[in-house]
């Protein structure tokens, strides 16, 4: 398997990791759409949300409540975005899946 985000995970490929747990691995995006702008990727290989199994239930759970939590740590008081990439036509670039977090603009709608 040739992926982007496991290479992140091993170590292979340099990243600025703001977060990590046996779980998940949090980075700033490379390519910045916001002054805050960072990566929640699950270590587990997932390629999208349309693979998620409920024994994926779980590993989810945890990215949605780790959300919050980085927003928080990123002073994101004001406000933030979540967005999950779906899929060719919905912009999905790295076949694993991840949630970008951005923040700290005025967001806009609709998006895209």
């Amino acid at each position: 398997m040739d992926c982007l985000f496991c290479s992140i995970i091993k170590k292979e490929i340099p990243s600025d990791i703001i977060y990590e747990d046996d779980q998940v691995i949090a980075i700033k995006d490379i390519n910045p759409q916001a002054p805050v702008h960072f990566l929640i990727i699950p270590k587990k290989h997932i390629k999208s949300l349309n693979e998620i199994e409920d024994t994926d239930l779980e590993l989810v759970s945890h990215i949605v409540k780790l959300i919050p939590e980085l927003a928080r740590e990123n002073k994101l008081n004001e406000g933030y975005r979540v967005v999950n990439n779906c899929g060719e036509l919905g912009g999905q670039t790295v076949d694993h899946i991840h949630f970008h977090v951005l923040g700290k603009r005025q967001m806009l709608w609709p998006p895209g």
